[in-house]
């Protein structure tokens, strides 16, 4: 007599995925009956929650894989429960996040770094370059402000102690009237005279009675000119010029920013 074999009723326990997959189904379809209860489309929803509309959807469906990791799942279902009228942190309690218990003897193998999701590797990766970046540009200001003091004690030493020799420049310079000038007659020689220019200024050059330069000369400019008989020299800014005659100590022609005309003949010897 055979004996009928016993029915194993023992079922193997759902894997934490299964259970998730389960209950975001059954919690989907809960949403989804409630949301078309009220007269309420997704977009309708979107603008209350602000969820996009493929999440929504991806709820209300019980698709797991368009959803991102499970402590965002069961925000998504509070605020979507919530936009219902529901009580939001009941409701999305019951969906499952907490991972399955693992074995003690395999816990040493285990590296925290392969327990991470990509999005938790995404969110490292920005919190590592924010941090470089960050330090970055900590170094680069310290080298600028370094540099620019660096720059300034210079600048600060020779503000505080001017040179003799600056200060002497500064001196004004005695203007000989033109009426000495035009006295001084070289007996039986050409009459030369030597421009150097202080400032840029308009100067116009008369060599025995022929034009021979007019125009501006840059500051730093110096010119010589020989006559025979006359020398006239004009320019509209007196101060900015250096006038010598017969290589003689160099005078300006006159005050700054104001007009002047020195003739200088060479009288023949008798």
């Amino acid at each position: 007599m055979k004996w009928p074999r016993k029915k194993n009723n023992h079922q193997p326990p759902l894997s934490l995925e299964q259970q998730r997959s389960e209950k975001l189904a059954e919690l989907g379809a809960r949403l989804l009956a409630l949301r078309q209860a009220q007269g309420l489309s997704l977009e309708q929803v979107v603008v209350l929650t602000r969820i996009p509309r493929r999440l929504l959807q991806a709820i209300e469906e019980g698709n797991l894989k368009e959803l991102p990791e499970p402590i965002y799942i069961q925000g998504l279902i509070r605020q979507f429960s919530e936009a219902l009228g529901l009580n939001g942190v009941e409701f999305s309690g019951t969906f499952p996040i907490t991972s399955t218990p693992v074995n003690s003897q395999g816990i040493g193998n285990i590296s925290p770094l392969s327990q991470l999701r990509p999005i938790h590797l995404y969110f490292l990766y920005i919190l590592l370059i924010f941090c470089s970046v960050n330090g970055l540009s900590q170094l680069l200001n310290n080298a600028v402000l370094q540099a620019s003091n660096s720059q300034n004690q210079p600048y600060q030493k020779q503000k505080s102690g001017v040179k003799p020799e600056i200060a002497q420049r500064k001196e004004p310079v005695e203007v000989e009237p033109i009426s000495d000038r035009l006295s001084k007659v070289h007996q039986g020689q050409a009459v030369q005279i030597g421009v150097t220019l202080k400032a840029s200024s308009w100067i116009r050059v008369v060599v025995d009675g022929k034009t021979e330069f007019e125009g501006i000369l840059p500051e730093g400019t110096h010119r010589t000119w020989k006559a025979q008989q006359q020398l006239t020299v004009k320019t509209d800014n007196a101060g900015g010029v250096l006038m010598s005659v017969n290589q003689e100590k160099a005078k300006e022609m006159g005050e700054p920013g104001k007009e002047e005309e020195i003739r200088i003949a060479a009288k023949p010897k008798f």
